[in-house]
């Protein structure tokens, strides 16, 4: 008993202090040393007639004679715990009993034939008296006696123990009602709630406190917290923005509308990689098992020694296999609506099921910033990510696949999912390397496994395919080894020289792969035949450095259109300046043809001159009306003629590679685009050939060359294009304005996860049935800047 009353550290020990009683110190001792130790489960009435002949010889001894409070014996005591819910006052004589009722009734009879000490029953023959009926042995009375306890009896101690919680409670009812018939009219309901209220506010739990809250008011508990969360991160709203729009919205329209940062924190964990749990069959070489992996330092895992220097750069990434899950089951109603649409059994379809990634990288040129600690580090940087293309399932025969998922916009920045940002130049080829190296290492152990992981509430095997497509003419000729875009050697996907190019522009194939530059820089390096430099190189065909990431051969769109825009720029100029009649103009002359070009396009055509060619103006450039413009400052009506022909003809093959799906969008100049090709090809050899004698550039010879194969093993060069990661700059240049802490250590951490929630097609459905008020709420909070987005809106960076 001494050593029980010694207790401190029991469940009962951290009772909430408006529990204890202000005189008394039973508060402490009094739930350890009255414990009922067998709290069997209540007998079924089959059992109780089993147990009425135990019971019959099991009765407790009869007490000293104790002045109950209201007449209550112990046994209505107990049922007051429980509820105080007996077969009498609930059903009433004459009614029928609830079963609930006779099952706790047995159970509290029970407990009447124990000892509320030690639980022992306590047995109705002859014999030494139980020590709880008797007076207190001087060890537990002096125990007590420290405690605050001057009994010296048990049945005193026990009777102080059931009394003292009923006054105590008792007359705090009485102060709370007394106060509620005072101030708040009689609402005693409202003032209890508004006491519980403040202690769940006290104790930090706001949480609860928002929800009760809410509930006092009795209206709607408002937005969810994935619509506050999408319309934060599409609105691209600080910690600070957001919580100051959530208390001003809560204090002028007495509702929670929007949900507090708290609870969108919570909702980005699901949303983010690192949350699900899968598992790679086999397991994945040289990569962790483990699925709890957020965002890491893309340096991690580099040996240095005492001579290396510390890299100068700083780089955040997710691991590919982590992203690809979670990028999976953010797709998960997207899936199971396709299996429905097929008509498939879901719980069948558990293999089989092949998905199709299409990767993007490239540099978002100056992204200098004036303020941000850390290293120095290139005011450049570069981004690594991927789109989920299509996923497809074996039918039936296990033949034919079954597409279940088509990426509706694949070349939006809404589908291109961020893997890794790193503050580098894309020129420096070691330090690009070594930060791509380990997500290639990735990439290419998944090729050789299948993922485990639950969709639909199903496990389901995956398999990965892989397209490097989303790369400018650069970043290819980095990744795979070769010379840079000046070369000779001016294709990436045949073997063909310049003048080889220009001389035929058309009959040409695709020949280059990741394998065979792999071969060709083992000849470079080790030059097996003692060849001279010219003869090494004209072996090689180009191939120069050791290609470190296998790319797709195909034709970026985006940048093919950038290319010949930047290339009909010049042929204008030429134009208006008649070079095909001179020899080697000077600077000053070419100076005024483009100044007079760039005066009537910005007058005719609102085009103002850029620097750079970007996407947008090349649009408004390749057309019709622009041609016509042009043609005002031409002196020769026959060179007028063909350049409008020289247009029409490209015009009519650009919907081909810009196409999504050219053999349904534009079968018409698909099937024309080789007769288009020719002719295109004819006139830059006759009428232009002041300018393509011996030369062409890149992509002329790209679009000329290679399109129509790449169709036809493809399908489409259009829906592969990097257009996605390039209109994606936009957003890292905001979102690092917005949303990032000013460190160089943790603002690509920020960028990142919040561009991965921008991505998400979860948030994406909820931000379209909200998109009106939430550009409604953007403009209340900063009018300047959604002016400037929408006149930004259609402007890409490159």
């Amino acid at each position: 008993m001494a050593e029980e009353g010694l207790e401190t550290d029991g469940p009962r020990s951290t009772m909430p202090a408006e529990l204890h009683h202000p005189h008394s110190q039973y508060s402490q001792w009094k739930f350890k040393l009255f414990r009922v130790r067998s709290m069997e489960k209540a007998p079924f009435p089959i059992e109780t007639q089993h147990e009425m002949g135990v019971l019959s010889v099991m009765s407790p001894p009869a007490a000293p004679n104790i002045d109950w409070d209201n007449g209550l014996g112990p046994g209505n005591v107990m049922k007051l715990c429980f509820g105080g819910k007996s077969k009498e006052n609930v059903e009433g004589p004459g009614r029928r009993v609830d079963m609930k009722l006779e099952e706790m009734e047995t159970h509290m009879n029970h407990l009447r034939c124990l000892c509320r000490i030690c639980g022992i029953a306590l047995r109705k023959v002859k014999g030494p008296v139980h020590d709880v009926h008797a007076d207190l042995e001087e060890e537990s009375k002096g125990i007590l006696r420290k405690m605050g306890c001057k009994f010296t009896s048990w049945p005193e101690v026990i009777l102080k123990v059931f009394k003292v919680n009923k006054h105590r409670l008792r007359d705090l009812k009485n102060q709370v009602k007394v106060f509620a018939d005072k101030e708040e009219g009689g609402d005693l309901r409202s003032v209890c709630l508004t006491l519980f209220l403040l202690a769940l506010r006290s104790g930090n739990e706001h949480r609860q406190a928002d929800e009760l809250e809410v509930m006092m008011q009795g209206r709607g508990i408002g937005l969810h917290p994935a619509v506050c969360l999408a319309i934060r991160v599409n609105t691209f709203l600080s910690c600070s923005q957001y919580h100051k729009m959530y208390r001003t919205v809560k204090a002028t329209s007495g509702r929670q509308i929007f949900q507090p940062l708290h609870t969108l924190r919570a909702a980005e964990k699901e949303l983010l990689p690192g949350f699900h749990q899968f598992e790679w069959q086999p397991a994945l070489k040289n990569v962790s098992a483990s699925f709890n992996v957020g965002i890491i330092n893309g340096l991690s895992g580099w040996d240095s020694s005492v001579d290396d220097s510390p890299p100068d750069t700083i780089t955040r990434r997710f691991r590919y296999d982590v992203a690809l899950v979670s990028a999976l089951k953010d797709l998960e109603e997207d899936i199971m609506e396709g299996l429905r649409e097929r008509g498939m059994e879901d719980s069948a379809c558990t293999s089989g099921f092949s998905v199709m990634i299409k990767e993007s990288c490239d540099g978002m040129g100056d992204v200098s910033e004036k303020h941000g600690g850390g290293p120095v580090v290139p005011e450049k940087a570069v981004r690594f990510s991927f789109t989920i293309m299509s996923i497809s399932i074996l039918g039936d025969d296990d033949e034919d696949k079954v597409t279940i998922f088509t990426e509706p916009k694949p070349n939006s920045e809404l589908s291109c999912k961020p893997l890794c940002l790193m503050f580098v130049d894309e020129s420096d080829h070691e330090t690009l390397t070594a930060v791509l190296g380990p997500i290639f290492t990735e990439r290419n152990a998944m090729k050789e496994s299948r993922l485990i992981l639950s969709i639909g509430g199903l496990p389901r095997s995956f398999r990965f395919h892989f397209r490097g497509t989303g790369y400018d003419e650069k970043m290819v000729r980095e990744m795979e080894g070769l010379e840079a875009s000046g070369s000779t050697y001016i294709c990436t996907l045949c073997d063909s020289s310049r003048m080889e190019a220009s001389k035929n522009m058309v009959l040409h194939a695709i020949t280059r792969s990741h394998d065979e530059n792999l071969e060709r820089y083992e000849v470079w390096r080790t030059n097996p035949f003692s060849e001279s430099v010219d003869e090494l190189r004209d072996r090689v065909k180009g191939v120069s450095a050791k290609p470190f990431a296998e790319t797709h051969p195909t034709l970026d769109a985006l940048h093919c259109d950038i290319g010949n825009a930047t290339e009909f720029y010049k042929i204008f100029q030429d134009e208006i300046g008649e070079v095909y009649q001179k020899v080697n103009p000077c600077r000053e002359e070419r100076r005024s043809w483009r100044a007079a070009l760039d005066k009537e396009l910005r007058r005719k055509m609102k085009l103002k001159p850029v620097m750079r060619m970007n996407g947008n103006y090349a649009r408004k450039l390749m057309t019709l009306e622009a041609v016509e413009v042009v043609c005002e400052l031409v002196p020769s009506e026959e060179r007028r003629e063909a350049l409008r022909e020289l247009m029409r003809l490209y015009l009519e093959m650009k919907p081909v590679w810009r196409a999504t799906c050219p053999a349904k969008e534009c079968p018409d100049q698909l099937h024309r685009y080789s007769f288009n090709s020719h002719r295109f090809s004819d006139l830059l050899s006759s009428t232009f050939k002041y300018r393509y004698n011996g030369k062409i550039t890149n992509y002329l010879h790209k679009t000329l060359a290679h399109v129509p194969e790449i169709i036809e093993r493809d399908g489409s060069i259009g829906a592969w294009a990097s257009e996605g990661n390039e209109s994606a700059n936009k957003l890292f240049r905001r979102f690092r304005k917005m949303n990032a802490r000013q460190s160089k250590a943790f603002e690509l951490e920020d960028v990142l996860k919040h561009h991965w929630l921008y991505t998400s097609k979860y948030l994406q459905k909820f931000m379209e049935a909200h998109k009106d008020s939430a550009k409604a709420m953007q403009a209340t909070i900063d009018p300047t800047e959604v002016q400037d987005d929408e006149d930004k809106s259609l402007v890409t960076d490159f």
